[in-house]
């Protein structure tokens, strides 16, 4: 099974980003044939979405996990649900800032993760890693990316498993804020990646 797997580079007030460390760090490839194609996105309208659909052209995935970060969250986040909706609270990494727009204007409202998101929850509770599911994914890159992602796979009539997973900020970044801020070690995300890619072939 090959599967993409794609992180963001840093963007706001970060000067890291764990999903950009978890992807740049996994091998490439795990136990059951399990073949990993990496990209990392850039934190920008046009260009963030432009590298995935261009990945998913390029490699074929059998399988599809997006990874993003979700400051001010405690737990992994599973993410059910994409919405077609862009309203960014910050700029993006160009500068730019969208307000009440779609992500596509001639898509569904929402599409849903095609992830097998109960047993990736199950695998992560039961190994001791904080997780949950999740209903929303903001209306920020992370969620246009899980839409672009589930509307191209749509449009072209490819049922794999795909969707979107937000994680917390890591220990390293809590310095850069001035507020408290729940974090998630990098050792425990990197032990997170292949609970979640097991989870894929069942």
């Amino acid at each position: 099974m090959k599967v993409l797997i794609t992180g963001f580079e840093p963007f706001g007030e970060s000067s890291l980003n764990p999903s950009q460390i978890l992807v740049e760090g996994a091998p490439a490839a795990f136990p059951n044939g399990i073949e990993i194609i990496k990209a990392i996105l850039p934190v920008e309208r046009a260009a963030g979405p432009e590298a995935l659909i261009d990945a998913l052209l390029r490699h074929q995935p059998d399988a599809a996990i997006c990874f993003g970060l979700a400051v001010g969250r405690p737990v992994i986040s599973l993410e059910r649900v994409a919405v077609n909706l862009l309203d960014y609270r910050i700029a993006d990494n160009a500068g730019e800032t969208v307000q009440d727009q779609p992500v596509a204007a001639e898509g569904p409202p929402a599409y849903f993760s095609r992830l097998p998101l109960t047993a990736m929850l199950a695998a992560l509770q039961s190994n001791s890693i904080p997780a949950e599911l999740s209903l929303t994914a903001g209306a920020y890159l992370c969620n246009q990316i899980f839409y672009t992602l589930m509307h191209h796979l749509a449009a072209h009539q490819r049922d794999i498993p795909a969707g979107f997973v937000h994680l917390p900020a890591c220990p390293e970044q809590a310095a850069h804020f001035n507020k408290p801020l729940p974090t998630m070690s990098l050792d425990l995300l990197e032990k997170a990646l292949p609970l979640l890619l097991e989870t894929l072939g069942g």
